[in-house]
């Protein structure tokens, strides 16, 4: 049998913030979560993939990539790491897997067709389709999918968990003062408020989120 896994503080680094446009010199949605077991990535938007390669020295080893939804800042940058795992540096690295919203194997499939072949994600990640509160395990984490209101698209919101730690009109996003009303209902330690334009102000004390920003969750 093999050993038994060893627990460690789990760590997040926001690897990219941006909302819809992104903030000047700034990546879009990426969050990573480590243990020192596994690597999970949370969203692959535009310029996550360049930001993970400066972390990691080369092409970024990652065991599993999770997707929320099909906004493009959410997954866009699942485009280059093909081209980057075919025909570039990532070639020895093995494959992650990719975790999709329902029926994500047929979106993704389509996207494909239309951006180069319709298998071309198949050739670069062991692709799976998650469902809506069924927990599934990846990189070594336990994941949550719970559906969220996100103007009409097919959304999720993720918890993770590595055994020790927990981490009318369309709506689209929590207003900075809809995020405090839930952390403080939650009885969570903090708040960290993400996904959200640099032009617009916070009170003071509530923390933002920025690109490479690293949380020690022990």
């Amino acid at each position: 049998m093999p050993p038994p896994r060893q627990y460690m503080a789990v760590r997040l680094t926001v690897v990219g913030s941006s909302p819809a446009w992104p903030n000047p010199g700034g990546a879009q949605s990426g969050y990573l979560v480590e243990d020192g077991g596994g690597r999970l990535l949370l969203d692959c938007g535009p310029g996550v993939l360049a930001r993970l390669r400066e972390l990691d020295g080369g092409w970024p080893l990652i065991d599993a990539v999770v997707i929320t939804h099909w906004h493009l800042d959410h997954w866009g940058d699942l485009v280059p790491w093909v081209w980057g795992s075919l025909k570039g540096p990532g070639a020895e690295v093995r494959p992650a897997q990719l975790w999709l919203p329902p029926e994500g194997r047929e979106r993704i499939r389509d996207f494909g067709a239309r951006l180069g072949w319709d298998d071309m994600f198949d050739q670069t990640f062991e692709i799976r389709d998650y469902r809506g509160d069924e927990p599934f395990q990846a990189a070594g984490f336990t994941v949550l999918a719970r559906r969220l209101p996100h103007y009409t698209l097919l959304t999720f919101g993720l918890r993770v968990t590595n055994g020790s730690h927990l981490d009318g009109t369309p709506r689209g996003h929590l207003s900075a003062e809809e995020a405090l009303d839930a952390y403080r209902a939650s009885g969570a330690r903090r708040l960290l408020l993400t996904h959200r334009p640099g032009e617009l102000p916070l009170d003071n004390g509530v923390d933002r989120a920025y690109d490479g920003m690293v949380v020690e969750l022990g």
